[in-house]
């Protein structure tokens, strides 16, 4: 049986074709003043000079490469981040894409939180967000509006999660379901059904990179995209509550998803 250490922290980093970023995220976690941290990199089968770069790491970091490639990103991603819990050892999982990296004082900050909240499970800190070049502090208010189901949360690199809950998470997100849903949506809703809150950090810890030829760019809003992806949301969010045997919520936001979708076929 894995003896787990009491204050390790688990820094799983996934990476696909992200040679460019993929040092400056290592080394913004190598360089963090919190001592006890293991970090695991998992590589997503990439084709660019990836490998060669993360072998310049070796002994620094644990590297491992996902065998179970599909078709299909978000899975991808889930199943890379799983492979990684599977193999850590600590009692705080930190999920972190490649292209994105951490503050000086993320791990730290974070521990401390839970170490003071003891009951909590997890916790979304704040992005700086980078677009060409530039940093952005955004304000964030995590308000509740008639005309949406959930609340706002920050992105997959943001995300914190101590290891008892990560295990119940991956059991339920961890399907090929819900193909256009990704993987920090999936831990944000299950968390908000389930302790009908998401517990923000208003501290500006993780450096989050935006780009025009990510994944989401595909979802600009309101456009036909962005509507079909959030009514696949909608059945998510139909589907954990199901789960959690919570009644759903039917909210403005999901008639008038529906109504879109139905339009737009």
């Amino acid at each position: 049986m894995r003896k787990i250490k009491k204050n390790l922290a688990s820094i799983i980093i996934v990476n696909y074709n992200n040679a460019q970023y993929l040092s400056k995220s290592i080394n913004s976690v190598l360089r963090q003043g919190y001592k006890y941290k293991e970090i695991i990199v998992v590589d997503d089968n990439s084709n660019d000079h990836s490998i060669k770069i993360l072998k310049k790491f070796e002994g620094k970091i644990k590297i491992i490469k996902n065998k179970k490639k599909t078709k299909t990103g978000s899975y991808n991603q889930i199943n890379c981040y799983y492979l990684g819990f599977s193999k850590s050892k600590g009692k705080v999982i930190f999920f972190l894409d490649s292209d994105d990296y951490f503050s000086n004082r993320k791990i730290s900050e974070v521990m401390n939180f839970f170490k003071k909240k003891k009951t909590s499970q997890i916790l979304f800190d704040l992005p700086i967000i980078i677009n060409k070049n530039k940093t952005v502090k955004k304000k964030f208010s995590q308000k509740y509006f008639l005309l949406s189901s959930w609340p706002r949360f920050s992105p997959q690199s943001c995300i914190s999660i101590k290891r008892n809950y990560a295990k119940e998470i991956f059991k339920v997100v961890k399907i090929r379901k819900f193909n256009s849903i990704w993987f920090d949506f999936r831990i944000a809703i299950y968390s908000y059904l389930k302790f009908n809150k998401i517990n923000i950090l208003k501290k500006y810890l993780t450096y989050y990179r935006k780009s025009d030829t990510s994944a989401s760019s595909k979802y600009q809003t309101f456009t036909k995209n962005w509507w079909i992806r959030r009514s696949e949301a909608h059945d998510y969010f139909t589907f954990i509550s199901n789960k959690l045997k919570i009644k759903d919520r039917f909210t403005i936001d999901k008639i008038i998803t529906k109504m879109m979708n139905l339009a737009i076929k």
